[in-house]
């Protein structure tokens, strides 16, 4: 067939994921095979995939395929996520815009049918968008967060930890989303560093009786808002300057409320002017303040971030604008000292980036998280579950367990896994998976019978449901004991981003240690924050991420995940250019040129002369060494470092310098062995890449000869390298370094490429040219290759590592410019030389470093000091 003048990704992509779906080459069920599992971080099913979840998706098709191809049972497990707060947020404004519809005129059921719709008809954008990346899951395992099992699952999870001890109910300071109207984790809450404003208020001191002193307290705030909410003035007992005020009080300004002046070492007399106004309902220090010294509540704020009926003026306003009135009243009346601009960090919603989170104390369920975090901790410090990189992410998920506080689980939201606990008239409640199960459990524990209990309004976190995922995704609670979460369980590798190591990875190694007493993964894999090329954090606001599907529009899939791949070793940040899917895109084009230099070849029947044999053997070698060096990056899960390295072979080794080395000469034809020894090696490469660029490089294994029903690229098996041979790969190396040196002097001295040389050659003892002499002869354009033990007089003179090059030409040659020319050489190696002279000199290098690094330092030391001993040899004899 006649091939185009460069891959077209689009002809190839749909076509082959089709096949393979179609061959269910992704499908896995239980086997003899060893398992290899992953379960995929379930993005929200509102979303479409942004470029953190493309890295993250494509190191995770990586590992499958490469598994699959290595006799692996590889099994991918694909779902999503329903996403409480973000859905939920979606649907409200979709009902408010679409149909002037509220939630609040809604039914329960009423809005979860509309959650659905919302549901089935965006949740399946992600999944085409995992298709069109080549992604392959196992399509006959999706699951979602909400599906019956699964809902039943989390459930049963709830009420095993109640009846445990482990989930508790109760009023405690939390973090809330006014926007949303939701209580939310301390892990939900996002923190900003910004400058905000201090104001410095005057508080009128009164006596025990009520009458004025006509002294004043200053205090200095942030939220002027919340000053209806004070309760009290607290002072360092050790301050002298209010130790006369015991037994006194401060006035509240605007509401004019007696509040008692208290005394606690918590206050740091240097700050600011060393009294602190105690608000409990609004900041989780004063909360604790208030507890400790028996003080009232006064919540001044109402769900939606409105000041409520307590804060008895500006009801009903905006906290923001009722901040700016407060400011203004307190100016009027002669009592805002102060204004001065303050550093500081503000905690914004993590779902509601917009929204600005207040403390509130709330009655809410709690998680109790310290018994579940020492297993879970002890399973990463011993290394039965391994962090990748470790060294970067222990100390921290270290520093999390042991100070980890317990998990408020409730959210006022409908769209999520309904509480299963149900309540009496009076509030005495239950806790039971249904409604009939509570009614039993209501009879047995307060001694009399009712016939309906009304449920919880609340739902789950959403976390509460995905620390359920590598167990639940293969039906482990709903349907304990079954086949596939024998085989599958644990899973292999965890593939997730760095900023939900508490959210998610350290729950989902609780949830598996408490209901399979089994890790639920050996290995973490941590991909870094994809930032452009800037360095800012991709996101809508700034407009710097690109469009998952326009970019494979545009570059191809295979040339987006080279892209995103090239440059993204583990837990590091990286920074993506688009000029990256330029790069992958012309490694397409350039292998497909190597398909068509080859499929123009024409092996011949019989031929008397011999094969080339010195580059077959090499590369098959250099093959064999970098499939090797492959095989231990994919164990360390470096696969930038894997990509690089297979990147390298192709370009470089296979299409620059290995083809053109057995490149027949024109209208010639090939030797047949050499022919099919090329097409081998073509198809070993396409198979190491395979993992990398699945579309392209199954392309062009069908290309590269007729195939047989089920030879197809996705599932061959991998066959160990052979043993390598470091005197044919050093041959190899010399071979390529002495044609780049000469095409450079060639190049320098404007010695035309047809214009043929004489090369004589002074070599060191023991140095043989002998098998590359025909590929250098016919990579230089040399008609004679020659040795010598002397000078030529007349000639270029180059040196090579320890050996020398006198190339003869028709040209005239120019001394001076010769004798320029060594002289920087020698420049650049005595400057190389003193680099490697000072880090051998290090200590601190000596001590850390691995032997064979000391060694191989040490040996560039060596052929350093060599080459300047032939260069200044050859300066002498210029």
């Amino acid at each position: 067939m006649e091939l185009s003048k460069n891959y077209i990704p689009a002809s190839a992509e749909d076509k082959w994921y089709q096949y393979w779906t179609e061959q269910q080459y992704f499908r896995s069920v239980p086997d003899s095979r060893p398992p290899f599992t992953i379960v995929i971080p379930p993005p929200n099913v509102t979303g479409v995939l942004h470029m953190g979840h493309t890295l993250n998706e494509t190191v995770q098709d990586i590992l499958v395929r490469h598994a699959r191809m290595s006799g692996f049972n590889a099994c991918w497990v694909p779902g999503s996520d329903h996403a409480s707060i973000a859905t939920e947020s979606k649907v409200v404004n979709m009902l408010k815009d679409e149909k002037g519809i509220e939630k609040s005129q809604l039914t329960r059921a009423e809005f979860l049918k509309y959650a659905y719709e919302w549901k089935d008809k965006y949740g399946g954008i992600i999944y085409h968008q995992i298709k069109k990346l080549g992604c392959s899951v196992d399509w006959e395992r999706v699951n979602f967060t909400m599906d019956d099992h699964y809902y039943k699952a989390v459930i049963r999870v709830f009420v095993d930890l109640y009846e445990k001890g482990l989930i508790y109910r109760g009023a405690r300071m939390i973090n809330w989303d006014p926007k949303a109207k939701t209580a939310l984790s301390d892990e939900e809450v996002e923190y900003k560093e910004l400058t905000g404003k201090l104001y410095h208020v005057k508080y009128a001191v009164v006596n025990a009786n009520g009458d004025a002193t006509g002294e004043f307290i200053t205090i200095a705030t942030q939220r002027p808002e919340t000053i209806m909410g004070d309760t009290a003035i607290c002072v360092n007992p050790e301050d002298e300057r209010y130790a006369h005020l015991k037994g006194h009080f401060a006035v509240v300004p605007l509401v004019n409320r007696k509040v008692p002046v208290i005394y606690d070492t918590y206050v740091d007399k240097e700050f600011g002017t060393g009294a602190l106004k105690v608000t409990p309902a609004h900041d989780i220090n004063d909360y604790n303040l208030g507890l400790k010294h028996n003080l009232p509540i006064v919540d001044t704020l109402n769900d939606d971030g409105t000041l409520s009926a307590a804060a008895e003026v500006f009801v009903g306003e905006d906290r923001f604008r009722a901040r700016k009135k407060v400011i203004a009243a307190l100016a009027e009346q002669g009592l805002l000292v102060k204004e001065e601009e303050y550093a500081t960090r503000l905690g914004y919603s993590q779902r509601n980036p917009d929204t600005v989170v207040e403390p509130r104390i709330s009655t809410q369920w709690f998680v109790k998280m310290a018994d579940m975090a020492q297993p879970a901790l002890d399973a990463v410090v011993n290394g039965n579950v391994k962090i990748h990189p470790g060294d970067r992410f222990l100390a921290t998920y270290k520093y999390w367990m042991e100070n980890v506080k317990d998990w408020c689980i409730s959210r006022q939201l409908w769209w999520g896994q309904q509480i299963p606990a149900w309540y009496d008239e009076s509030g005495q409640f239950v806790v039971a998976e249904t409604h009939e199960a509570a009614l039993q459990a209501y009879a047995k524990q307060f001694g009399r019978e009712v016939t309906t209990l009304k449920q919880d309004e609340d739902c789950l976190d959403t976390w509460f449901s995905s620390w359920l995922w590598p167990v639940e995704v293969f039906h482990g609670i709903s349907q304990p004991g079954n086949a596939d979460i024998n085989y599958y369980y644990p899973t292999s590798v965890l593939v997730t981003g760095q900023d939900i190591i508490f959210f998610w990875v350290a729950r989902m190694i609780m949830a598996g240690l408490e209901y399979k007493q089994e890790k639920p993964f050996s290995d973490v894999y941590f991909t870094g924050m994809v930032r452009d090329k800037l360095g800012r954090k991709m996101s809508k606001q700034l407009g710097n991420s690109p469009d998952l599907l326009e970019l494979i529009d545009r570059f191809g899939a295979d040339a987006v995940r080279f892209g995103i791949m090239i440059s993204s070793p583990a837990g590091n940040d990286l920074l993506f250019d688009e000029a990256s899917c330029e790069q992958g895109r012309n490694f397409n084009n350039k292998m497909w040129n190597a398909l068509k230099l080859v499929k123009m070849w024409t092996p011949a029947e019989n031929t008397a002369a011999p094969a080339p044999t010195f580059a077959v053997e090499w590369f098959e070698h250099r093959l064999n060494e970098v499939h090797a060096e492959v095989e231990k990056l994919f164990t360390d899960f470096r696969l930038s470092e894997a990509l690089k390295a297979i990147y390298s072979l192709i370009w470089d080794d296979f299409c620059s310098w290995y083809l053109e080395w057995i490149k027949p000469g024109f209208e010639q034809p090939i030797d047949a062995g050499v022919y099919e020894k090329t097409i081998g090696f073509f198809e070993r490469l396409v198979q190491l890449l395979h993992p990398f660029m699945p579309f392209v490089t199954e392309e062009l294994y069908h290309l590269l000869r007729d195939r047989k029903a089920g030879d197809d690229l996705v599932i061959r098996q991998f066959t160990a390298p052979a043993a390598t041979n470091s005197g044919i790969l050093a041959e190899g190396a010399l071979a390529k370094e002495v044609i780049s040196s000469i095409r450079d002097v060639r190049n320098k001295n404007q010695i035309k490429p047809k214009d043929t040389i004489a090369l004589h050659i002074e070599t060191r003892e023991g140095q043989s040219f002998q098998r590359i002499e025909s590929i250098i002869a016919k990579q230089v354009n040399a008609n004679e290759i020659g040795y010598t033990k002397d000078a030529i007089t007349g000639a270029i003179t180059l040196v090579v590592q320890k050996d020398k090059f006198y190339i003869v030409t028709d040209m005239q040659v120019d001394p001076a410019a010769q004798k320029a020319q060594l002289e920087k050489d020698l420049a650049y190696q005595k400057g190389f030389l003193l680099s490697v002279e000072k880090k051998l000199a290090n200590e601190r290098f000596m001590q850390n470093a691995k032997p064979e690094v000391v060694e191989t330092e040490r040996q560039k030391k060596a052929d350093c000091e060599a080459k300047i001993l032939a260069i200044e040899e050859s300066l002498k004899t210029l």
